[in-house]
């Protein structure tokens, strides 16, 4: 029974994940390109989620701070989420479902890239946190599930996982968020190196 339960998880990711290319590669093309553009021009990425959806937030704001496989300058990056006083101060004031759109009014600016992670697509407080950030003209990037959500009403480009189960789609969000990172440090690696200034992969 348990190498039922294993073999039956495995085989779902690989399901999803070889929908991947056919799925999103257009919208992964134009969120990385938003991404690059923002870096090159001292802009920065924020990131926020809810619970699983947070710790993939951190895991790549992380990622481009500090660094996926070549050594390049730190990519700005912040998980909104990680500064609990913060989080707690703004739900206890305000409501929870201001937790990033506060954050995101004290601290993005235009040509800023917003990336809300939503499973569902339907989570208030990064719905309200997009909207904000695309009011203020950041660039908006949604990870999603199947469907959208009502998220996809509110993303200058939406990446959805064709599931609509939410640990298929979590995992298939790290691999985005991987993909797009690689993008971007490649491009960063590329215009460091036209400036004489050597990359090396770790």
């Amino acid at each position: 029974m348990t190498d039922n339960i294993l073999r039956k998880n495995i085989e779902s990711s690989i399901q999803v994940h070889a929908l991947l290319l056919e799925a999103c590669l257009p919208a992964m093309a134009v969120a990385a390109d938003a991404l690059i553009a923002a870096f090159r021009g001292g802009r920065k990425a924020l990131f926020f989620g809810n619970g699983g959806s947070a710790a993939d937030a951190q895991h790549l704001a992380a990622e481009f701070l500090g660094r996926y496989l070549i050594e390049r300058r730190p990519l700005p990056a912040l998980a909104l989420h990680t500064d609990t006083s913060a989080v707690t101060s703004i739900a206890n004031d305000y409501g929870y479902e201001h937790v990033f759109s506060r954050q995101i009014q004290g601290l993005g600016i235009a040509g800023d890239v917003a990336v809300g992670i939503s499973t569902s697509g339907n989570s208030p407080n990064i719905l309200e946190g997009l909207r904000v950030a695309h009011q203020m003209g950041l660039y908006t990037i949604g990870l999603t599930g199947a469907g959208g959500g009502s998220m996809r009403e509110l993303v200058d480009v939406l990446i959805a996982a064709p599931s609509s189960e939410t640990p298929r789609t979590q995992e298939w969000h790290i691999l985005v968020g991987h993909a797009l990172c690689d993008a971007a440090e490649q491009a960063i690696a590329v215009a460091t190196a036209a400036m004489g200034v050597s990359a090396t992969r770790k």
